[in-house]
C-alpha cells in the first residue's frame, strides 16, 4: 500500500468510528455449522417486493461466512442496551462462556432454522438471495421470512465504544 492509501484508509476508519450502528449478531445453523458473530454493518434494503430484505456485511475470515454460504440462512438479532456481553462474547472481545460463543445467551431456532437470540430487541429471519465478496468482507443479501419484535432500547456502537442511546425525556 502507498502511504497516501494508508493516509486514506487511516482517516476513512477514524471517519467511520463516528457512525453510530446498531449492535448486531448474526447467527447461522445448518449442514456448513453452527456460526455466529457480532456486526455492525447491517441494515434494512427495502421492505417491498415479494418480501422485505436486509444486507449484512461479514469479514471473511469469520467462521460465519462460509457458514452461512453453506447454509444458506442466518438471523439477525438486534441487541438490547443490556447485552454488550453478548455482542462482547460474539465478537471474540472477551471469552465466551465455556469456551461456546452460543452459552453467552439462550437461543430458539427461527422458522428457516438459524438460531435467534431469546431475548434480542428484534430478530430478522433470512434466506440468502444474493452473496458477493467485496475486499475483505462477505455482503450477504437475505429476505426475511419472518420477523420477531422484543421490547427495549438499542445496544449502539461509536467511537469506538458502545453508546446507550438517552431517553427522550434527557435527549432535550
Amino acid at each position: 500500500m502507498t502511504d497516501s492509501q494508508t493516509d486514506l484508509r487511516a482517516r476513512f476508519l477514524e471517519a467511520m468510528s463516528r457512525a453510530a450502528s446498531t449492535v448486531s449478531v448474526v447467527t447461522t445453523d445448518g449442514p456448513a455449522g453452527r456460526e455466529g458473530v457480532t456486526v455492525s454493518a447491517m441494515t434494512s434494503v427495502s421492505a417491498d417486493g415479494p418480501a422485505p430484505t436486509m444486507l449484512v456485511c461479514i469479514h471473511h475470515e469469520s467462521r460465519a461466512a462460509p457458514a452461512i454460504l453453506g447454509n444458506g440462512r442466518f438471523c439477525i438479532n438486534f441487541l438490547r442496551e443490556d447485552q454488550s456481553r453478548i455482542a462482547d462474547s460474539f465478537s471474540r472481545r472477551v471469552p465466551a462462556p465455556g469456551g461456546a460463543r452460543f452459552a453467552a445467551a439462550e437461543v430458539v431456532a427461527m422458522p428457516g432454522g438459524a438460531p435467534r437470540l431469546s431475548h434480542p430487541l428484534a430478530a430478522f429471519d433470512c434466506r440468502v438471495i444474493s452473496a458477493e465478496r467485496v475486499g475483505t468482507h462477505h455482503v450477504f443479501i437475505g429476505e426475511v421470512g419472518e420477523v420477531f419484535v422484543g421490547a427495549g432500547r438499542p445496544l449502539l456502537y461509536g467511537n469506538r465504544e458502545y453508546q446507550r442511546p438517552l431517553p427522550r425525556d434527557e435527549s432535550g
